[in-house]
């Protein structure tokens, strides 16, 4: 399983504060909604627990300053999540259509979006969870859809004993031996490797 490094918030760093120096760096998150088109279908949001920067800022970064309670149920709600997610991508759109193609006005939207939702990370993230983010954005949304179904966590019922330490090391508080089908399991196997039976796998 790839592990998710310290190294890859940086580069949320990089694109949000650099990026208003210099706009082409904005380009970036074409290479991760590239990056996560390609995997979601076969991994659901595998993407999000091994490769994603801003889920590496959230674990390294902001872990160590988050008040870490539960993370609202709304926050998963798709009546919350549909409408996150298009009216930052109709903005997004918006934004775009009024740089008339100019290469550094077109990376500027892009800054700008990872400013915008960098921002809404940390504040939740420092207020209620490290993750709290990522149980709402829209990525994490689009990716569930094209692949929440696949590449399933599997509990051997007969190795389980409940102890619940896998729910407790799931960044995404999610009820890991409770239920069959997780589509926003980030697949970071925290909780396979926390199993004092090896009851969990992919």
């Amino acid at each position: 399983m790839l592990k998710i490094t310290p190294y890859l918030g940086i580069i949320v760093l990089i694109v949000s504060i650099g990026g208003i120096f210099y706009p082409k760096l904005g380009y970036f998150l074409l290479l991760v909604f590239a990056s996560l088109m390609i995997i979601a279908p076969f991994r659901g949001r595998w993407f999000c627990g091994n490769l994603c920067p801003r889920g590496s800022f959230a674990d390294f970064w902001l872990a160590p300053i988050s008040r870490k309670v539960k993370i609202p149920p709304i926050f998963r709600s798709m009546w919350i999540r549909a409408p996150i997610f298009v009216a930052l991508m109709g903005f997004m759109v918006f934004r775009i259509l009024q740089t008339q193609g100019i290469v550094d006005k077109v990376g500027m939207v892009f800054v700008t979006m990872c400013i915008l939702t960098t921002s809404v990370s940390i504040l939740f993230g420092i207020a209620i969870a490290p993750r709290a983010w990522c149980s709402f954005c829209p990525m994490g949304t689009l990716q569930r859809a094209m692949g929440g179904s696949k590449y399933q966590l599997k509990v051997n019922r007969d190795l389980c004993i409940d102890c619940g330490k896998c729910q407790k090391v799931c960044p995404m508080q999610l009820p890991v031996n409770e239920i069959l089908e997780k589509p926003d399991c980030i697949k970071c196997a925290r909780c396979v490797e926390a199993c004092p039976k090896e009851a969990l796998s992919f």
